[in-house]
């Protein structure tokens, strides 16, 4: 017997902040704050700057400053994750529940009311430009920058796009003034904001103390950024003779398609484990690559399919052609045990990602951003239930994934896709 979900509490303020607010027994509280100010939103020539201003924030705001701020967090006892995505800034966290309010205060003055003192973002961009040299050391790394700059082509008006790292670019970073970042700062606000809470607080004492502490923050510039994918294309690129790499990108199917399922069950069959047909294909039965996967990849609500691969120069093409024969291999369907397999893995992922607190707020945000609704996790396991082999295999039938986008590096010689 599946257990009851709380219901979730949705409610928008008036400055467009939307709370998303679950009731569950327990000593600790989640939380996950979603801005939508991501690195796509960095404007022209300043790759960078919102994550150059995500480091920024932590420099002092409210009455406090940097050393204080951290020491009163410190002092909470709270976890800190998030960070800066394409499309979003996002700040979660975790504690005991009778620390709910100060952590929900100290995170209204750090988005609401940042000192942003200047003498330490030049600390900051040093950083961030010693990270992007970094890069420069690392093969697949690399290869996932190339792989984006040809699959999200940057596009002429006010923001820079997808083609960059968060971490931006090093011509960016020369360029970024105070002043520049802070005008990123401009378009952080409540309008498009979501804010998730699970806590063991009532729902309505957890809107209570969201409207006294983020009730006043300004609205804010939320505003998508287009995405453009250019499928079809093939890049080289040289390496160092000793490994080869490889990355697939092909078009998807949204989160908001009734295909999703079909579509997700279907990587999981193809890409899911030592069990699926890519790791015996690949690794057990040929020994090709030490690492190779194809997955689903969300980005600006579309769905996309990511696929890699490690070997040595020597192996590489029969590893390309032994991934691209066994994707279009998927088309023709999947067995019965290769679908249960699957459907008991997604359903699995599903419900554990529920239990803990900090896999349930980012659930929930995830749902708003990409849904505009909540899904409750035995919704999504009827819905995971429900599918047969003859849906999914009904969906493969009449897929048409188009040509994928191929980046190579350190092969010996070119190839195709």
């Amino acid at each position: 017997m599946q257990a009851v979900s709380p219901p979730t509490h949705l409610v928008t303020l008036p400055n467009g902040l939307t709370l998303a607010a679950e009731q569950r027994p327990g000593p600790g509280f989640a939380f996950d704050l979603r801005i939508p100010v991501g690195s796509a939103h960095d404007p022209q020539g300043l790759q960078g700057s919102a994550a150059l201003l995500e480091e920024w924030l932590g420099k002092g705001a409210g009455e406090r400053s940097a050393r204080a701020f951290q020491d009163a967090l410190d002092d909470l006892g709270v976890r800190r994750g998030g960070g800066v995505g394409a499309e979003a800034t996002r700040f979660a966290v975790s504690g005991l529940n009778a620390d709910l309010e100060s952590a929900l205060s100290l995170y209204a003055d750090l988005v609401q009311r940042p000192h942003l003192p200047e003498d330490e973002l030049e600390v900051l961009i040093d950083l961030a430009r010693q990270d992007l040299e970094a890069v420069a050391d690392s093969p697949s790394d690399q290869l996932s920058l190339e792989a984006r700059r040809l699959a999200f082509p940057a596009l002429d008006g006010t923001f820079s796009g997808y083609a960059h790292p968060a971490s931006g670019t090093l011509e960016g970073l020369a360029a970024s003034t105070a002043a520049s970042v802070r005008a990123v700062f401009d378009r952080y606000g409540a309008a498009g904001s979501v804010l998730s809470v699970v806590s063991a607080h009532d729902v309505h004492e957890v809107e209570r103390l969201v409207r006294q502490t983020f009730g006043d923050w300004l609205a804010g510039q939320a505003e998508a950024v287009p995405l453009h994918f250019r499928p079809g294309l093939t890049t080289h690129l040289p390496g160092d003779g000793a490994q080869a790499h490889l990355s697939l990108y092909w078009s998807g199917v949204a989160p908001t398609h009734a295909d999703w399922l079909p579509w997700h069950l279907g990587l999981g069959v193809l890409s899911g484990g030592s069990a699926s047909r890519i790791f015996v294909a690949v690794r057990e039965e040929r020994g090709l690559a030490y690492s190779a996967s194809i997955g689903p990849q969300v980005l600006g609500g579309q769905g996309f399919i990511s696929g890699y691969a490690g070997s040595t120069p020597g192996r590489a093409h029969e590893t390309l052609d032994v991934m691209l024969a066994e994707f279009e291999r998927l088309k023709r369907g999947v067995t019965e045990a290769e679908f249960l397999r699957a459907r008991d893995a997604l359903v699995a992922s599903s419900v554990f990602g529920a239990e803990s607190l900090r896999g349930r707020v980012v659930s929930l945000t995830r749902d708003l951003s990409l849904l505009g609704r909540v899904r409750q996790p035995s919704e999504l396991r009827s819905q995971i239930e429900a599918l047969t082999p003859a849906q999914v295999n009904e969906f493969l039938a009449r897929w048409e994934p188009g040509e994928p986008n191929l980046v190579t590096l350190g092969l010996p010689q070119e190839v195709t896709a």
